[in-house]
Formats: structure tokens, C-alpha cells, sequence
């Protein structure tokens, strides 16, 4: 089995006749999915999404995947394929369209119409589009691409076969085997089946639940569980899933519709998707049921359903405003029922832990995973990995989508079902996987670091920068103003000395200023005179002291003016 190593350089040129395979994201976390295909100088991306933050990530807003490693051969890049609408697959899109518009977009028809509604936000208009369905073949320069039907927790999900001169790979995407799916479109086991006939060179799949045992529980089982929490109901619901999970939203009108209420959206995202899902006819919707979130204030309790975003606690989001009690028009009330139908995003658990208790507080009944069956996972389980593996008996296998414990499992199903250890390649973010003549090894390996967005700037912030928004954060600041005589090298005002975050006042660090002074005057008589290494005389001061005397490590902001 071949494991990344840290000692990895640059890969060298590729093969003549060799496929190159680096994931920008995706391997060795959950999200920011993007893996470049390269062959006969031609670029091939699959999938382009993001990664949501973590509290160690103040400020920020969403993480792509780093394009340097593309970003001078964008004009080499044939298509972008789509594997599904999900935000870790398509989040970030309209970022790398901001580069080179024009690059084809390719994906199902429900996955294109979701992503149009981020181009139309970031203003792109001229963007190319080519929709596909399973069984469905088209080529994008020398990349012969199949399409294949998967079943996953949102519509027209798509495996794709990438055929090249190196061979055929086999990319599922996220998918699992749930074999009465709501839609009634399982997984196409007869085209993994045929693929295998014809041999496949590479097979790339989703690693997400290769250490659950069994296989995934179906959608359906979840339709009793929520008649029985409508039923036991007697105020409002509130429901809180991921806004693209058309098939939960599916569930909750049926019993709404069922117990009589009516249902409303809550969070723009909701909105917007459950209206493109409508529309295109993924989601059917009885009429009258659907109201105004506004109008459910004049309604009684017992007659009202809230679809809501937030399940992953995040801080903006609706579920979360109403756990902290300041949404703008969802006040919660004792007694109201809160379903979490979501499974947790490794990383999340605080802020949604956090949500929970706030909902408690505010006298709510919370239903979650933990507690009922009201989700499902979207992965398949490691009995489905298996029957995949027996099916298509790949030459060669990488495991993606998921944290490096998920793909180790995964790799381990491979080899439990026959392929060789020499032929499973466990790679992470930035590694360079080469087939070549019918076998794939890692080669090398590029920079493919976190680039983060923070409202309007993208990749300005560093890992520096969050360094210092954690220090503000945890320990506070403390500014230090003062002016210098320039000719003398004398205190002519100051130390003025400003703190927040700490508990003690301003006054705590009258102590502190004349040590400074004494340095300043010591540091002017060894000839220092920059302003620059005076600043760091008194943040040495400074730290020195609040470390002692306080054990705090804030951010200490000098200021040394000439008069």
C-alpha cells in the first residue's frame, strides 16, 4: 500500500501516454473535494467545492482548494466535471470561474441549476454549461466521459467513467446503495458491472463510511420515525437539515402534509434551493401547503411546520439565531419540537452541541440522530464498498472523500477483497498519483494549502492572520503608546497603555511603565534609534511582564512616534 510522505518533492514530467491524478481537496478531510485529471497535456477537474470553517477559524467564511497548482495552465483545463449539488462539491466553483469563465461546466441537470444560482451571485454571466444524465457519454478533448446514475442524499447525483490512452477511471463521487431510495433511482450496479468488464485502471471512491459495518439505512425507514414525532407534537416543529437536502425536505411536507400543518422555509439557502428543486420537479410540493415563514405568527402551533437551516450549528444560520433568541421573526416557545435531521460534520460537534443546549434551554423537545432515526447517512457503508469492489475487481485503487482514517478503512476493504497492497494507493491533499502502463503510484507531490474567504477577500488571509484573531480572541491585546524625543532619545509622553480582554483595568499596568521607559533609554544609549526595534524593545518589555505577572500571552500592539 502506498502511504504520502512528507519528504515528497515535485513530480517530474509525466509519461508519455500516463494519466496524473492530484486531488487539491477532499483527501484527509471532509470537504473542498477538486481532483485534477491530467493527460496528453489536457486538464480534467472533477468536482470543485468547499470546505466550511471551525472555531480555529475565526472570520472566516468558507476554505477552497488552492488552484496554484492549475492556476498557469487554465487554459489547458477542458471541463470541469460535477459529480452532485452538495456545497463540498460545487461550493467553489464561481472562485475558480472568476479566473477563466468560459471553462465547460459539466454535471446533471439539478446539479447545474444550483450552481447557475451561485454564478448569478458572483455575476458571471458567461459561463458554458453542457447538462448530462446517466448513460450519457460525451468528450471533452482527449477525456471520453461516461456517465453513471448514483443514489445519494440529494437528486441526480453521477458516478463518471473518465476513459484516456492510460486507461479508464472510475470517479463514484459520493454514493451509496440504498436500494428503495425515494426517487426510485438506486445506484446503477449493471454500469459498475460493465465497467468492470472492460476493465477499470483506476477506481476512485468515496471513503466517508468505509468504517461502518453493514450498509447505510435506507430513506424510508425514516417516514415512520416522523410520523411518530408529528403525532407526538402538540406545539410547533421546527426542522433543521442541510439546504440541499431535497429528499429530507420530501419527507417533512408528506407528514406535514399528513398531520395537517403547513410548512415554511426558514434561511435564504433553503429558499433558493428548495425552489430550483421545485421547479425542475424534484420536489413536489401539495398545493397550500407552503406558506410565508412571516405568515406563521397568525397560525396555531399545533398547524405549523418550520424547515429551517443551521443543522451544523453554524453561528449565522436561522436554527441558530433562534437557539440564541434573536431571529428576527421565529421566537422559540416551550414545548416546541426541534428535529435535527443531519448527520454531525467531524469538526462541528461543539456548535452544534451548543445549539442543542440553547433550544433546551429555551424549554424545546430536540430530536437528532443520537436520540432517533431522523437521517440517514448518504455514503455507502463498507458491505456496499465490498460489493463494489467484487463487482468492478479494479486494477488499481485511491480512496477519497473523507479524513485519512475513512480512506485507510476503505483502502483496507480493497485489499480484504483482492486487490493488491501494491496497487492501493492512500494519498492525501496534494500528493501526485501517475498511472502508467496499467499501475499507479504516487510520484510526487504540490503545494495545495487552505486559501480562505473572508468576505469580499479571498486568499489575503494567512495562517498568520488567524494566529493573531485567535490571540485577540483568547488572550486580548494590549496597545502601548509612546513618544520619543528624536534628537535626545528621552520619553517626551507616554507610556499610555491600553488592555481589552483582560479582566483588571487599564490602571494594573502602572507597574509596567517605567520598566519600559528604562528600556527605551537603554536601548538609545547602545544606539538604537529605529522606530521598528524600538517597538520590539517595548513588546519584550511588555511580554515579558503580563506573562509573569498575569501567565496571558496577548497581542501587544506598540506605537513609537518622533517628535
Amino acid at each position: 500500500m502506498s502511504h504520502a510522505h512528507p519528504e515528497l518533492s515535485l513530480p517530474g514530467p509525466l509519461p508519455r501516454g500516463g494519466l496524473r491524478v492530484t486531488a487539491l481537496g477532499g483527501l484527509g478531510e471532509v470537504g473542498r473535494n477538486m481532483t485534477v485529471f491530467e493527460y496528453d497535456g489536457r486538464i480534467l477537474v472533477v468536482d470543485c467545492g468547499v470546505l466550511f470553517p471551525e472555531e480555529n477559524h475565526p472570520g472566516v467564511d468558507l476554505i477552497l482548494p488552492d488552484f496554484d497548482a492549475i492556476r498557469d495552465r487554465l487554459d489547458a483545463v477542458d471541463a470541469v466535471v460535477l459529480t452532485h449539488g452538495h456545497e463540498d462539491h460545487i461550493g467553489a466553483v464561481p472562485y475558480l470561474l472568476r479566473e477563466r469563465e468560459d471553462i465547460p461546466l459539466v454535471g446533471s441537470q439539478l446539479t447545474l441549476a444550483l450552481v447557475d444560482s451561485k454564478l448569478r451571485e458572483h455575476r458571471l454571466k458567461n459561463t458554458v454549461k453542457h447538462i448530462v444524465a446517466e448513460g450519457d457519454r460525451i468528450t471533452f478533448g482527449p477525456f471520453d466521459l461516461e456517465f453513471v446514475a448514483v443514489n445519494h442524499s440529494i437528486p441526480d447525483a453521477l458516478a463518471v467513467a473518465i476513459r484516456t490512452g492510460a486507461g479508464l477511471a472510475l470517479h463514484t463521487g459520493d454514493f451509496k446503495m440504498d436500494q428503495l431510495p425515494l426517487d426510485g433511482r438506486i445506484t446503477d450496479l449493471r454500469a459498475f458491472a460493465r465497467l468492470g468488464e472492460e476493465g477499470v485502471d483506476l477506481f476512485l471512491t468515496d471513503s466517508t463510511n468505509a468504517e461502518v459495518p453493514g450498509f447505510t439505512t435506507s430513506e424510508k425507514d425514516i417516514a415512520p420515525v416522523l410520523d411518530r414525532v408529528f403525532h407526538q407534537s402538540g406545539q410547533r416543529i421546527i426542522v433543521a437539515c442541510f439546504a440541499s437536502h431535497v429528499h429530507r425536505v420530501q419527507q417533512i411536507m408528506d407528514a406535514a402534509a399528513e398531520h395537517g400543518r403547513k410548512v415554511a422555509y426558514v434561511g435564504r439557502s433553503m429558499v433558493r434551493n428548495m425552489g430550483i428543486a421545485r421547479d425542475l420537479g424534484y420536489l413536489n410540493v401539495p398545493p397550500g401547503l407552503l406558506v410565508d415563514a412571516k405568515a406563521l405568527a397568525d397560525m396555531p402551533p399545533d398547524k405549523v411546520v418550520l424547515i429551517s437551516t443551521g443543522s451544523q450549528g453554524e453561528p449565522l444560520s436561522a436554527l441558530s439565531r433562534i437557539a440564541q433568541r434573536n431571529h428576527s421573526f421565529v421566537s422559540l416557545e416551550e414545548g416546541d419540537t426541534v428535529i435535527l435531521a443531519s448527520s454531525l460534520i467531524p469538526g462541528n460537534e461543539n456548535a452544534v452541541f451548543r445549539v442543542i443546549n440553547g433550544l433546551i434551554r429555551g424549554g424545546a423537545r430536540v430530536v437528532h440522530k443520537g436520540n432517533a432515526l431522523v437521517h440517514v447517512s448518504g455514503h455507502a457503508s463498507a458491505g456496499e464498498l465490498l460489493y463494489c469492489y467484487n463487482i468492478i475487481k479494479p486494477r488499481n485503487v485511491m480512496p477519497v472523500h473523507g479524513e485519512f482514517r475513512h480512506m485507510k478503512a476503505n483502502a483496507d476493504l480493497a485489499i480484504a477483497s483482492g486487490v493488491s497492497e501494491d496497487r492501493v494507493v492512500l494519498a492525501e491533499d496534494g500528493i501526485v498519483v501517475d498511472l502508467v502502463d496499467g499501475k499507479a503510484d504516487i510520484v510526487g507531490k504540490v503545494d495545495c494549502g487552505y486559501v480562505f474567504v473572508d468576505g469580499q477577500s479571498v486568499g489575503d488571509i494567512t495562517e498568520s492572520s488567524l494566529k493573531d484573531r485567535r490571540i485577540l480572541g483568547e488572550e486580548g491585546f494590549v496597545s502601548v503608546i509612546v513618544v520619543v524625543d528624536s534628537q535626545t532619545g528621552k520619553v517626551v509622553s507616554g507610556p499610555e497603555i491600553h488592555a481589552r480582554g483582560f479582566a483588571e483595568d487599564d490602571a494594573a499596568f502602572e507597574a509596567i511603565r517605567q520598566p519600559i521607559i528604562d528600556a527605551l533609554a537603554k536601548a538609545f544609549s547602545e544606539g538604537v534609534d529605529d522606530t521598528h526595534q524600538l517597538q520590539q524593545t517595548i513588546r519584550r518589555v511588555v511580554g515579558r511582564w503580563v506573562s509573569n505577572t498575569h501567565r496571558r500571552r496577548p497581542m501587544i500592539i506598540p506605537v513609537v512616534l518622533e517628535a
